[in-house]
């Protein structure tokens, strides 16, 4: 796919978009804790919610190091900063996916342009695209959206973007291959066959990469994301089966009169006692005051010794 005006805030591919399907469009919510979508009546996880809650206890480790090892501050800006370029980079490929203009004259909109112009470029292959930031559900069980579906050398194709501080090794991206798997799954579900998926890197500085996950690759993953989504369910109800537990037990405890105020002359008890330590160690440190202030008193009135 050839780039033109390249400088410019538009930009002209040699693409084209049909309508072949009629894709759907879900809510996303990130203000009332991890992210879901509403589907129908219903509140799913999202693709990224499931995989950040089941990370391996390696991953999880690896991050609090790294944390540790360049200072908390330092780490959330590193991950903000990341976020605000990795929006503006989306927005420009989105618009240029829809045939739109867009310019940020940010330093931060500037990098974002160059490293979308980068993907571009190398996007050639794509030469028809079926919905730009599609939402997809699967099974009523997660939902997500993603960033292109088209066709790639002439293939249906789930394309996601991605930006990233330095390049990426094969293991270190295996998320992003479960979350291709996952869209992959949702949109034979609803809409038609996807034959491979394609994760598009750019890394600061302007060096492009890219994974593609051939048929078979895709069938390995969308196997591994069910098995990955039973875990992730499963921990859920264990966790809303305690929680569940908890409110009952403190419901019954105060609905029984007796074992209320039973608890109300414990906690009495531990007050008063708690009080009382506070006086003594209060009496103490007075005691201890006029004793060093009596010393100090006898040291500057003592006579000097006379030769």
């Amino acid at each position: 796919m050839q780039l033109l005006k390249r400088d410019t805030k538009f930009f002209v591919g040699d693409f084209k978009k049909i309508n072949k399907y009629n894709y759907a469009t879900y809510v996303r919510d990130d203000k009332h804790g991890p992210r879901t979508y509403k589907v129908n009546d219903l509140n799913l996880p999202s693709v990224t919610n499931i995989l950040q809650a089941t990370q391996s206890k390696d991953k999880q480790q690896g991050l609090d190091k790294w944390r540790e090892r360049v200072g908390f501050r330092e780490a959330m800006e590193i991950v903000q900063d990341a976020a605000k370029r990795g929006t503006e980079m989306h927005k420009v490929l989105e618009k240029y996916a829809n045939g739109e203009g867009y310019l940020n004259l940010s330093d931060e909109g500037g990098i974002a342009r160059m490293m979308a112009h980068e993907i571009i470029n190398n996007l050639g292959p794509l030469k028809v695209i079926y919905g730009t930031e599609v939402s997809l559900t699967g099974k009523n069980r997660w939902a997500g959206s993603t960033d292109v579906i088209g066709e790639y050398d002439g293939k249906p194709t789930i394309i996601d973007y991605k930006q990233s501080n330095k390049p990426k090794r094969e293991e270190w991206i295996e998320d992003y291959y479960y979350q291709i798997a996952a869209y992959s799954l949702a949109h034979e579900e609803h809409y038609g066959p996807i034959d491979q998926g394609l994760i598009a890197i750019c890394i600061v500085g302007g060096q492009y990469q890219e994974f593609k996950m051939d048929a078979a690759k895709l069938d390995e993953y969308e196997n591994k994301w069910l098995e990955r989504l039973e875990r992730y369910e499963k921990e859920r109800a264990e966790r809303e089966e305690k929680q569940n537990w908890k409110f009952e037990a403190v419901k019954k405890f105060y609905s029984d009169p007796v074992a209320v105020e039973k608890a109300k002359k414990a906690q009495e008890k531990k007050e008063a006692k708690q009080l009382k330590e506070n006086k003594e160690i209060k009496e103490k440190r007075e005691n201890q005051w006029k004793i060093l202030r009596k010393m100090s008193k006898e040291r500057t009135t003592k006579p000097k010794a006379t030769s």
